[in-house]
């Protein structure tokens, strides 16, 4: 089964933020001195997060849906923007929240997947 791609309904509001997420393992030694390393040949995830800002009930519902379906587990493409190209991701944090006036805000963090599925 090939993955898809994530294709919200509008644009992220500006302020989205990455971050890397590294994992190292360090020895520590007596006399203060460590020897870090990495842990895995992917030792270096980017994360993401996303808002979205000032959308209808509508907007709210497709985002919240896709990610819904991801169950959190399932990695999808997407491409942010200023990235050359799709990278694969999975979402295990995402919430809609209700604005006055019926406007709905929507905020997830992407973590990049590694997994072998295309």
């Amino acid at each position: 089964m090939s993955l898809i791609t994530f294709r919200p309904p509008v644009a992220p509001s500006p302020g989205t933020g990455y971050a890397p997420q590294l994992k190292i393992l360090a020895a520590e030694f007596g006399d203060g001195y460590s020897q870090p390393t990495p842990d895995g040949i992917n030792h270096i995830k980017d994360q993401v997060s996303l808002r979205w800002d000032s959308l209808s009930m509508e907007q709210m519902h497709q985002i919240h849906d896709f990610f819904m379906r991801q169950q959190g587990t399932r990695a999808f493409y997407y491409t942010g923007w200023g990235q050359r190209g799709a990278t694969k991701w999975t979402c295990k944090e995402f919430a809609p929240k209700q604005g006055e006036d019926g406007v709905w805000t929507y905020q997830a963090t992407l973590v990049q997947s590694f997994t072998n599925e295309r």
